[in-house]
């Protein structure tokens, strides 16, 4: 499928997005799978910043570039850190030059053990506002062309107009609430990840894919689905788990 044609199709699928019961969860993961389909990229990962002014990892195209996310949190370093602060975008940086990532060592470190050669950062802002950051990493050593970095903006745009358009339907005090609903989710989504990753002795990224794809065929919002896993009122033995060696 062309590529124009599948991002009309995405845009298309985030305007769906913009529901009486929006989950603003649910639309960042999609975010983050998307750039990888659609930009010549091996993960994405998306922080926002919660209502105390700090970042948090809220989606992941996969395991590895979570732990990466988070080890840049809690080390207080990292291109997505730096971009958030700044609101400027940085673009091909190469994590195995010295003089590029003298202000993140750790971090460069940590992603080239993880097998990144390159990362992005792009702000997920509106005007004089932001809300948080994607950040793009790759394997292979290649610059990202300026079409490419031109849609990883318009995608973060359209996720950062998409999330502040639905709080200006709400008061403001809510708004902060969403926020923090979508941080608190996230915690849940890891638990019930790794119930079910311990249960069928799989990998957490399998075991997330089958919790989402369930969830997706059977019309479930995320949030809603986790609780019910974690509070057992929900049998996940109903669950198809990942065929064995996927």
């Amino acid at each position: 499928m062309a590529r124009e044609q599948r991002l009309t199709e995405i845009f298309i699928e985030v305007a769906d997005s913009l529901t009486d019961d929006f989950d603003v969860l649910d639309l960042l993961q999609r975010l983050s799978t998307r750039c990888v389909e659609l930009l010549d990229v091996s993960a994405a990962g998306i922080l926002l910043v919660d209502p105390l002014g700090n970042l948090q990892v809220v989606a992941a195209s996969d395991e590895h570039a979570r732990l990466l996310e988070l080890f840049a949190l809690q080390h207080d370093q990292g291109p997505c850190v730096e971009c958030f602060r700044s609101g400027t975008a940085r673009t091909n940086i190469d994590l195995s030059s010295a003089r590029t990532t003298a202000s993140w060592p750790r971090f460069a470190t940590r992603a080239r053990e993880t097998g990144y050669v390159a990362t992005h950062a792009i702000p997920l802002r509106l005007r004089d506002r932001n809300i948080g950051a994607l950040n793009l990493f790759q394997k292979t050593p290649h610059r990202l062309g300026a079409s490419d970095i031109a849609l990883a903006t318009a995608l973060a745009s359209v996720a950062t107009i998409t999330i502040l358009q639905q709080r200006t339907l709400e008061q403001s005090h809510v708004e902060r609430t969403q926020l923090q609903t979508a941080l608190n989710s996230r915690i849940l989504v890891e638990q019930v990840k790794g119930l079910l990753a311990e249960r069928w002795g799989t990998s957490p990224d399998e075991a997330f894919h089958a919790f989402r794809s369930y969830a997706r065929s059977h019309q479930l919002g995320l949030t809603g689905f986790a609780t019910s896993i974690i509070t057992g009122t929900f049998d996940t033995a109903t669950i198809p788990p990942p065929p064995l060696g996927s």
